[in-house]
């Protein structure tokens, strides 16, 4: 039988072979006890961090970048969504929503959520990820709407002060995430 053992090639395992004693089997690992060796970085580096985020973090969460959200409850795997996001000064990261979604009824059942936010095309990389609880707040939605707006679109455009114009117009309710694992990567 040939085995592939992660990170150490191709091994011919004899099935028919002698059963060893128990000190040979113990001084020597069977291919299926290997664990296999994590892959090299390229000269980046992760990190986790159990529950904040640094200021380094923040600094990049300001940027106008899509986020991917991911809520519990859903299918599985779960299917990330773009959204628009702020990461507050407390730590907290904060985006808004139609109080009906599909999102809001399932985190009314289960409160975890993740994002994930990477560096364009072009640069580095660099990613971050926060998963956490989170809570559906009926206050704020607006004025958050109207900041990241302002962030993500030119409003001196018409067409795009009509599309705020129609999101203020609609119920909104603010989702915040309180970061319960921060995970990192940068090269």
């Amino acid at each position: 039988m040939i085995a592939c053992l992660p990170g150490r090639g191709t091994a011919i395992v004899d099935s028919a072979a002698p059963a060893r004693s128990s000190a040979a089997a113990s001084a020597r690992p069977s291919p299926r006890s290997i664990t296999p060796k994590s892959p090299p970085t390229r000269k980046g580096r992760m990190s986790t961090d159990a529950s904040f985020l640094t200021a380094e973090d923040l600094e990049f969460l300001r940027r106008p970048l899509h986020g991917f959200l991911s809520v519990a409850g859903g299918p599985l795997p779960p299917q990330p969504l773009p959204v628009w996001f702020e990461a507050t000064a407390e730590g907290t990261i904060q985006l808004f929503t139609g109080p009906d979604t599909l999102k809001v009824r399932r985190l009314h059942s289960d409160p975890r959520a993740s994002i994930v936010v990477a560096a364009p095309v072009g640069e580095r990389e660099r990613w971050l990820s926060v998963t956490g609880r989170t809570t559906v707040e009926p206050d704020g939605a607006h004025d958050l709407a109207a900041r990241l707006a302002a962030r993500y679109w030119d409003l001196g455009d018409s067409v795009r002060a009509a599309d705020l114009a129609a999101i203020q117009a609609e119920a909104q309710v603010r989702l915040v995430i309180h970061p319960e694992n921060v995970r990192r990567y940068q090269h």
